[in-house]
């Protein structure tokens, strides 16, 4: 009964939170238009400030803002009427977030942001508080209840929070006409930044060049497959690659004959081999693999000469698949 329990909370509040989400779609009006192209159009950036969990949330939007092309800093709502007010520049858009809007440090703040003269946008669950009130675009992010059984720590409310704050990240990356480049240039360090920036050739860099020519013996295509040490060889005509042989080939000959000798590279080789551009993205070499079910694809350069070979292991070792 207890396992069911802890099951059934899970779901449940899931379910609450994803509803009151799903509820948000109807409260965006012309404010969340006007919010977007009013700093569509700063030439500063984005100042998010908020207390408590707020705060957290602020932090969060203020990492997705920058990621995606919307420079941002955040303000902690409390230091800011303790010296860090000084961050706000001339031409900067304001965000408040605050679940009430009534909370005291909100109160000192926005008076001071509004002297200032920078445009203010409240996200909040109470459109009639004094921040919603006193903002010059309001963003409603009212839920009915938290998921908290207490209705008292703030789940639900910091979620939506979070949504409107990704909606609007979203549509100003939209108008920016933000692209997968530009986001690579955010995001160069890990798995993320490789899938957007790391090409073929820089996976086939430190790989040996396994070939043979049509008429080698199997006895070389196997020690060259041996030594190079990917499972493959190419099949060359000049530079040309006119086949492939993969370890899986001679398997499969070997458990029909063991005659090598009577064969040649050119009796057993794959005569359409699968190839890819050297500066082809990685994450095209890791799709082509899946779509063919294949572990090993020959590289190509500009004159479509044999340029090399991706493993799989290549993809896995750079944190790609």
């Amino acid at each position: 009964m207890k396992d069911n329990s802890i099951i059934e909370n899970a779901k449940k509040t899931i379910l609450a939170e994803s509803n009151a989400i799903a509820n948000l779609a109807n409260l965006i009006d012309n404010h969340f238009k006007n919010a977007v192209e009013c700093i569509y159009n700063s030439k500063g950036r984005v100042i998010v400030t908020g207390i408590g969990k707020s705060a957290n949330i602020a932090t969060k939007i203020v990492a997705t803002f920058n990621s995606t092309g919307t420079p941002a800093v955040f303000m902690h709502a409390a230091d800011a009427i303790h010296g860090d007010l000084g961050n706000v520049l001339e031409d900067d858009v304001v965000i408040c977030i605050s679940k009430s809007g009534n909370t005291p440090e909100i109160k000192v703040l926005v008076p001071l942001i509004k002297n200032y003269g920078n445009k203010i946008i409240a996200i909040t669950g109470n459109i009639d508080s004094f921040l919603g009130k006193n903002a010059n675009f309001t963003l409603n992010t009212f839920v009915e209840k938290e998921a908290c059984p207490n209705n008292l720590a703030p789940t639900t409310s910091t979620t939506a929070q979070l949504v409107m704050g990704d909606a609007l990240a979203v549509c100003l990356l939209e108008l920016k006409g933000f692209s997968s480049k530009d986001f690579a240039k955010y995001h160069p360090g890990g798995s993320l930044g490789k899938r957007l920036y790391l090409r073929v050739s820089d996976l086939t860099k430190n790989n040996k060049l396994p070939q043979v020519s049509e008429n080698d013996t199997i006895t070389k295509v196997i020690i060259e497959i041996s030594e190079k040490r990917l499972g493959v060889t190419a099949v060359l005509k000049g530079e040309k690659i006119v086949g492939i042989i993969t370890d899986g080939d001679i398997r499969r000959m070997l458990s029909k004959t063991t005659k090598i000798d009577d064969f040649v590279a050119k009796d057993i080789m794959g005569k359409s081999p699968k190839t890819i551009h050297k500066d082809a993205m990685a994450i095209e070499a890791l799709d082509a693999l899946e779509n063919n079910s294949i572990t090993q694809i020959l590289v190509i350069d500009d004159e479509d000469n044999y340029a090399g070979v991706v493993h799989l292991h290549d993809l896995i070792k750079e944190g790609i698949f």
